[in-house]
């Protein structure tokens, strides 16, 4: 027969390992901002053509996790990473509602427009861009609000679409496809 003191300690133990990591999730983001750095040769590549890339993923606009101050460190730290294009790879809303408050693209758009790299800064949408937007889930179509509020603050926004870019008089094609879960 399991004690009560066992007992206690199973369903401490358990609510530890789910508040955890659920608390990691959360608190991670603002407490470090982190710079992983790859070297990478796709097959095919011009082996004289280096090309810095950085990435932006997931910044899930919302106080108090992904607060406009902290997006505009991220703004800072990027920029001084001297990049020679910067790419956004979706998920700028806020997709819980463990939040104070969801900050709208309007607001957060203008902070990410601070973004800047010879060959510019590009983006496409991730699921929660369209999952968040209710007007487009509703009608079924058109451009969500983040696709809106990003092109207006002059950042190309990607869906099945590509760009050819230049550098050292070397081109190559930029690829931007639509979420296909969304």
């Amino acid at each position: 027969m399991i004690s009560r003191r066992h007992f206690l300690r199973f369903f401490a133990g358990l609510g530890a390992s789910v508040v955890s990591p659920v608390a990691y999730g959360f608190t991670e983001p603002v407490l470090r901002l982190r710079v992983a750095r790859y070297n990478i040769s796709p097959p095919q590549w011009p082996a004289d053509l280096q090309l810095r890339i950085a990435v932006i993923a997931d910044v899930h606009a919302c106080d108090p996790w992904m607060s406009l101050e902290h997006i505009r460190a991220i703004v800072e730290r990027t920029n001084a990473l001297d990049a020679d294009i910067i790419v956004m790879l979706g998920d700028y809303v806020a997709g819980h509602r463990h939040v104070t408050r969801l900050i709208p693209a309007g607001e957060w758009a203008p902070v990410l427009a601070g973004l800047t790299a010879p060959l510019g800064v590009h983006a496409i949408l991730g699921n929660h861009d369209w999952w968040e937007d209710k007007t487009v889930q509703r009608e079924g179509q058109g451009p969500t609000a983040a696709r809106r509020a990003l092109e207006a603050a002059g950042i190309p926004v990607y869906e099945n679409d590509v760009v050819r870019l230049t550098k050292s008089g070397r081109s190559f094609w930029l690829a931007g496809l639509g979420d296909q879960l969304a």
